[in-house]
């Protein structure tokens, strides 16, 4: 009988350190889901600011070859015409 009860008794230990075990990767799993979504959150205000500046670039580059820079004339007659089509798209449009 004596052995019987140690058997019982390691088992009833080694289920112990499993679920012990397991208990301690459910928490390691949480933090690192929190940790993956304070990245995922940190990336995206990362790519909003990235999205912000490369408009304030490119508004700048427009804006210095108005002023006489020559670099960037030809980019900003493009797109000069580019909003002139559109616009007389819209008076097109609004004239039917």
């Amino acid at each position: 009988m004596s052995n019987i009860e140690d058997i019982v008794d390691s088992l009833e230990n080694k289920i112990s350190k499993v679920l012990h075990k397991l208990e301690l990767l459910k928490q390691a799993n949480l933090k690192l889901s929190e940790e993956l979504e304070v990245s995922k959150k940190e990336i995206q205000n990362q790519k909003s600011h990235i999205a912000t500046w490369e408009e304030k670039y490119e508004a700048l580059k427009i804006a210095n070859s108005i002023l006489g820079s020559d670099d960037n004339k030809r980019d900003t007659k493009l797109k000069i015409n580019a909003l002139i089509r559109d616009i007389d798209h819209c008076i097109g449009q609004l004239s039917e």
